[in-house]
């Protein structure tokens, strides 16, 4: 049998945040189907999910599965392989995107309405989940998380 080294277990915060993009691409995905869960229509969905009106329809919903993927890929593949520099600044601009909506989400919350379910789940999933990645992605990529998940 060939020698194999050792493949390096992903980080915790790698795997955190690979596994919470990839849940949000299968929901989009779902949502490619014309499915409207949790809400009753595209309209509801869109106001729940964005606090405006987007068409939820293949076009624009692939588009954003195939870059919830690769970000998510990306981070993982860096948290195993440490010193490659490009996986690195993928990483890094995967911690900058989390970041600028996590700072989005803060405006939002004073911008918006606050009777809207945009506002609250704004206010308590999207702008904290956002910021807990967003850390959790520039640890991975700085490769300062060093508890290796066994």
């Amino acid at each position: 049998m060939p020698y194999r080294p050792e493949t390096p277990a992903p980080t915790r915060a790698a795997a955190l945040v690979a596994s919470v993009l990839v849940v949000d691409a299968l929901l989009h995905l779902y949502w490619t189907t014309g499915a409207t869960w949790p809400a009753a229509d595209d309209g509801s969905l869109s106001q729940a999910v964005l606090g405006t009106e987007v068409p939820f329809t293949p076009p624009v919903l692939v588009p954003l599965v195939a870059l919830l993927l690769t970000a998510a890929a990306v981070v993982l593949a860096h948290s195993r392989r440490p010193r490659h520099r490009l996986l690195r600044l993928g990483t890094l601009a995967v911690a900058a995107g989390l970041s600028s909506r996590a700072l989005a989400g803060i405006y939002w919350v004073f911008a918006k309405e606050t009777g809207t379910p945009f506002h609250w789940l704004n206010l308590t999933v999207y702008t904290p989940l956002c910021a807990v990645l967003a850390v959790a992605a520039l640890c991975v990529a700085r490769g300062k998380d060093e508890a290796r998940a066994r």
